[in-house]
């Protein structure tokens, strides 16, 4: 069964094995310069102009596999020797221009960046073109389109515009890391960078002579995930990689429940404070908000705090499908408590460069958190989980009334209401991915299970409240 949605993201996975294969046998130093004559071999390019640049591409995805630029704080970075095939982009005449007499779309330009040809057809001068789209809308054939590049169409921002050599170049204090332009670029031009090198040597650092305990803390997303074996095939996997234990970020999204709630009754008015990218999107753009966002830590922050608690040489890697939670994994609140992270795909990389095929090992299950817990891996999830503690914690007098949002455009509304004092309700859930933590993009698969297998999932556990799940612990 094929793995991955696309071939971007299988070629992003084989640069990831090969560097975590020699990783493992400390061959990593002297084997880097093989990476692109293994991922391709012989001398015919499959898509560029010549193998040489394609190879030159790949050394450059070896490079984000190994951390990538050190002097760029980003986790999102643009391989700009890839991005070189895309059309510049914005508004353009198309052939259903009939060259009418009312040329609106001149009338229309403030910018005078419109003309008539010889044969009466619009010319857009894309040098006085300021994209405010006014010609398209006058112009009763629509013919003037609007094409953007996939990644600016992906991002919901605004933080990607081109360089001067019209490769994609991404704004840095707009960016929220939430990796929607890494997985819609065409040509894999935009990645994140990869921790895995960091998670591998957390484990073989451990093996010897058992320093410390490894945690691997698995989102809950993971269920959408690895749809070619069972999810208790996928904890055994972590085992066999290396790990001491593994523990269920779900427990950690109890004890966010349990806060947040907690923290909204004393407020009046909150907004969920688990999702990295929506939390830098306020920070960045509605900065006065601030003061609405939960104070509570993420759900992943929260597990870590947990495990070191208990033990305070244990070591932490977070596995999820969120780009962004490498970006948080740099905030001084978190930092103290989690080690590194990886997403899905690249604990794909560390199955198979190890030669784990997880379809063959027995079930180990998970039994940390309560089915609330879970939820939080998709849209709606953590309002659930919310209402539920409202009940558990016999809160009276307090009405609860949310607003789910996923997406960016979705959040958008909702935060521009509440700065306004407009919006219908006191509790915000603020998912940066549509569907929520299901649809990150560092999962697999964004063709997963159905919802319906996954929520079978989610009931497994056999916790029946979130009072439960923490005092359990």
């Amino acid at each position: 069964m094929r793995k991955f949605d696309t071939r971007i993201q299988d070629l992003k996975y084989r640069v990831l094995r090969e560097t975590a294969k020699m990783a493992w046998n400390d061959t990593l130093l002297e084997g880097v310069l093989d990476i692109p004559d293994i991922i391709i071999p012989g001398k015919k390019p499959t898509m560029r102009c010549c193998i040489y640049k394609e190879k030159a591409i790949v050394s450059e995805r070896v490079k984000l596999a190994m951390g990538g630029d050190k002097a760029n704080d980003n986790v999102i970075e643009v391989i700009e020797i890839a991005c070189d095939e895309c059309p510049i982009g914005g508004y353009e005449v198309t052939r259903s221009c009939r060259g009418c007499l009312a040329h609106r779309c001149v009338d229309a330009c403030k910018f005078g960046a419109i003309t008539i040809d010889e044969h009466q057809k619009a010319v857009i001068d894309k040098s006085k073109c300021k994209e405010c789209g006014a010609c398209a809308k006058v112009c009763p054939y629509s013919a003037i389109m609007d094409y953007k590049r996939p990644c600016q169409q992906a991002c919901k921002i605004g933080a990607i515009t081109m360089n001067e050599d019209y490769a994609a170049k991404i704004d840095n204090d707009k960016c929220i890391s939430c990796g929607a332009c890494v997985y819609q670029c065409p040509f894999g031009a935009i990645s994140e960078k990869s921790y895995i090198l960091d998670a591998i040597n957390i484990i073989k650092s451990s093996e010897d002579g058992k320093k410390y305990k490894t945690c691997a803390a698995i989102a809950p997303a993971f269920a959408s995930q690895f749809v070619y074996a069972k999810p208790g095939q996928v904890i055994s996997g972590l085992k066999e990689l290396g790990f001491d234990e593994v523990v269920e970020v779900a427990l950690g999204a109890d004890m966010v429940t349990w806060k947040e709630t907690e923290e909204l009754k004393e407020k009046g008015v909150l907004t969920s404070s688990c999702c990295p990218a929506f939390v830098s999107y306020v920070t960045k753009e509605f900065p006065e908000l601030l003061p609405y966002v939960s104070s509570t830590l993420s759900p992943m922050a929260m597990i870590g705090k947990h495990i070191k608690d208990i033990d305070t040489t244990a070591k932490v890697v977070f596995i999820g499908p969120c780009t962004a939670k490498k970006m948080e994994l740099k905030r001084e609140s978190v930092a103290p408590y989690v080690d590194t992270v990886i997403t899905f795909e690249e604990l794909q990389a560390l199955y198979d460069s190890k030669d784990i095929d997880i379809t063959t090992l027995e079930e180990t299950s998970l039994s940390d958190a309560s089915y609330y817990g879970r939820i939080f891996a998709r849209s709606g999830g953590l309002t659930e989980a919310v209402k539920q503690s409202i009940d558990e914690q016999s809160v009276e007098d307090f009405e609860f009334k949310p607003v789910v949002c996923d997406g960016i455009e979705n959040c958008k509304i909702a935060l521009l209401k509440l700065k306004r004092n407009l919006l219908e309700g006191n509790f915000v859930e603020g998912m940066a991915c549509q569907g929520g933590c299901v649809s990150g993009n560092g999962v697999l698969t964004h063709m997963a299970k159905s919802r319906m297998d996954i929520e079978k999932y989610f009931k497994l556990s056999t916790i029946t409240s979130i009072k439960e799940a923490i005092n359990e612990q």
